[in-house]
């Protein structure tokens, strides 16, 4: 789940992107003394596999699903079992990188929020968050997409940003797919009428082009070098 870094451009309308707005509030947590019935009764209804236990606004917890179907004592208070609680959360400030980081380190579906008194005010759903991407110029813009290879120590993304605007293009955002020991893949989204200028940059600053374009003149002096070549050799 999410076994990869984004860095997206998130800036909308001049602004960093508000995620505020899809803090939701539609179940209240459960309570040191819900009930392991009740609470089963909860995930058997729902797609959470977490959920929150607040005691007088202050988050105590999370109980996963798995732990909970584990239980058999129905009418135990699930304050019994705080052994099992897990503790994550974000602040109420926090970006939506932050937020993704979050939901993939602890392998949840649902993220508590906290306000700046440490009190508990509501939480996101990860489908949420994920469906607020379609608003950023990565995914709702034109643009050309490019897929580059770089050694992983020289790779900079302030040198990617660099080469694209030094050729009047603009940067609309960079998605890192893949890092190995030596190597990384990024996927880089640009608006640019000079698409050709731009590829060639990147392979004279030592970036494999790993994917395909028409207007890649470098790839076309290869084919039209080979189809000569070819009918040389037919000679």
């Amino acid at each position: 789940m999410f076994l990869v870094l984004f860095l997206i451009n998130l800036q909308y309308n001049n602004k960093v992107m508000d995620i505020t707005p899809y803090i939701l509030k539609d179940f209240k947590p459960f309570t040191l003394h819900s009930t392991i019935e009740e609470v089963k009764e909860f995930f058997n209804t729902t797609t959470f596999n977490h959920f929150p236990i607040v005691e007088k606004d202050k988050l105590v917890g999370l109980i996963s699903e798995t732990e909970i179907q584990g239980l058999n004592e129905e009418e135990k208070e699930i304050g019994y079992y705080q052994y099992l609680f897990e503790f994550f959360s974000v602040e109420e400030e926090a970006n939506i990188l932050d937020v993704l980081k979050e939901f993939a380190s602890n392998q949840t579906t649902i993220m508590p929020v906290l306000n700046l008194k440490n009190n508990y005010i509501g939480y996101y759903d990860v489908i949420d968050v994920l469906h607020t991407y379609n608003e950023t110029p990565f995914f709702n813009s034109n643009g050309a997409v490019l897929l580059l290879e770089k050694e992983l120590r020289d790779y900079s993304i302030s040198e990617v940003s660099q080469i694209i605007e030094s050729n009047n293009g603009k940067v609309l955002g960079v998605f890192v797919s893949e890092t190995s020991a030596t190597s990384v893949k990024i996927m880089v989204k640009f608006d640019s009428q000079n698409i050709n200028e731009i590829i060639q940059s990147f392979r004279r600053y030592e970036y494999q082009v790993l994917s395909n374009h028409k207007d890649d003149s470098f790839l076309e002096d290869l084919k039209d070098r080979s189809n000569y070549l070819q009918k040389y050799l037919n000679i």
